[in-house]
């Protein structure tokens, strides 16, 4: 019975891989981060926008801001990639996106197990991140 109740608490092989995955990236992510942000202090490319200008406006909404910082809402910051404070959400899309990866992986050994109720609640999970990150539901704003 005890040998049973141990092989039982085990982790499965997609789980030890969706946690590698997640612990390799998660550090990839925060180098991302790091170095991104480096990037923008130091002003080696140019800012979209103006700290001061930042400032100025944090009490600001998010449509209010968007506009007087002439910023783009959902992926149009993709444009700005060569902005040093645009360059920084790299790194943010790469920790979003990573969850999904883990996701993927897991469905791909529910599949392989025909375990086909946690591979449906996977790929769910899936749709429900991606339709959250497109933008298309309208949050984020205050």
């Amino acid at each position: 019975m005890n040998t049973q109740a141990n092989l039982a608490s085990r982790p499965s092989k997609e789980q030890v891989i969706y946690a590698n995955i997640l612990v390799i990236g998660v550090w990839i992510g925060l180098g991302i981060l790091f170095l991104t942000y480096a990037i923008y202090v130091s002003g080696i490319l140019p800012s979209h926008v103006d700290m001061m200008l930042v400032t100025q406006n944090w009490d600001k909404g998010v449509n209010e801001y968007l506009a007087i910082t002439h910023s783009p809402h959902g992926l149009g910051w993709l444009a700005l990639m060569g902005k040093g404070d645009f360059l920084n959400y790299l790194g943010f899309a790469f920790l979003a996106l990573l969850t999904i990866v883990c996701y993927l992986v897991l469905v791909k050994g529910y599949f392989a197990k025909k375990d086909w109720i946690y591979a449906g609640i996977a790929i769910l999970e899936i749709l429900v991140l991606s339709l959250a990150a497109s933008g298309l539901l309208g949050g984020g704003g205050h």
